[in-house]
């Protein structure tokens, strides 16, 4: 008796045909597409983050060994052997010095420096334009993914008023699929651009800041150059970060000047 109440009760139950795959069925051809193109861009999206943060930080590491190495050499030739030999820190280097072999020919002292600043600002350009490689497709996204969304829904809600029409009626089992197919992209839209504009402006502000380092990088090396190795940046480590704190800490407190009492 029991298993023929299970089993009527399962018969009766009623049949959800409104959920996501059933509107985007009832969406046709048109629907996938506007979905497939909704997933190659939140896809392409990910890649190019991922890709570029690891691309960042690899170059915030190497920075590392600029500050506490390679300013410890005897010249930069000895000092770009201790970077990286695809890193953007010894490209700078190799530029630079490749400038200061062909300023020689050059007889005019302010043309030569002009040369070098050129150069060096070129390699500048050409690291900073790598680094910006793909932030366009990600401002792409951002601003024409809930346009694209919008256009399935603008789609679903045609084919909602085609129903009505067809049936005379806008009874619920008419409108729901198309109803539902338009939240859905539009939703979607909405999930695509938004991880896509904070990624943007994600990398974009930790690109400036590569630029800065890579600007104080150059300006540095013009300096080191024009002056035979004589100008050097301070190089500041952890360890002798530490010490200086500990002379400062330990050092004998002046004592308070006192002023002589009048005489009366």
């Amino acid at each position: 008796m029991l298993i023929e109440l299970l089993a009527a009760a399962g018969e009766a139950a009623p049949q959800n045909s409104f959920g996501f795959w059933e509107a985007m069925n009832q969406g046709g051809l048109i629907a996938w597409s506007i979905f497939g193109v909704l997933v190659i861009m939140s896809v392409g999206s990910f890649y190019i983050l991922i890709t570029k943060l690891l691309e960042q930080q690899k170059i915030f590491n190497q920075y590392k060994n600029v500050r506490t190495q390679f300013w410890k050499a005897g010249s930069l030739r000895e000092g770009a052997t201790k970077l990286d030999k695809n890193s953007a820190w010894r490209q700078l280097v190799d530029d630079g010095l490749a400038a200061e072999e062909a300023h020689t020919k050059m007889t005019d002292s302010l043309e030569a420096h002009d040369w070098l600043h050129g150069s060096l600002a070129r390699s500048e350009a050409t690291i900073n334009a790598k680094l910006a490689g793909g932030l366009p497709f990600l401002a792409t996204v951002g601003a024409t993914a809930p346009f694209v969304g919008l256009l399935g829904t603008v789609i679903g809600i045609y084919r909602a008023l085609i129903n009505i029409g067809i049936a005379g009626s806008a009874s619920i089992d008419k409108v729901a699929g198309p109803v539902g197919e338009a939240l859905i992209m539009t939703a979607i839209g909405l999930l695509v651009a938004v991880p896509a504009v904070l990624a943007y402006n994600w990398l974009q502000s930790r690109n400036k800041r590569i630029a800065e380092l890579l600007s104080g990088f150059s300006t540095d090396i013009l300096a080191n150059i024009n002056s035979k190795g004589a100008v050097k940046p301070a190089v500041m480590t952890k360890t002798s970060t530490q010490q200086s704190g500990k002379a400062a800490a330990t050092a004998p407190a002046s004592k308070p000047a006192t002023t002589a009492a009048p005489k009366r």
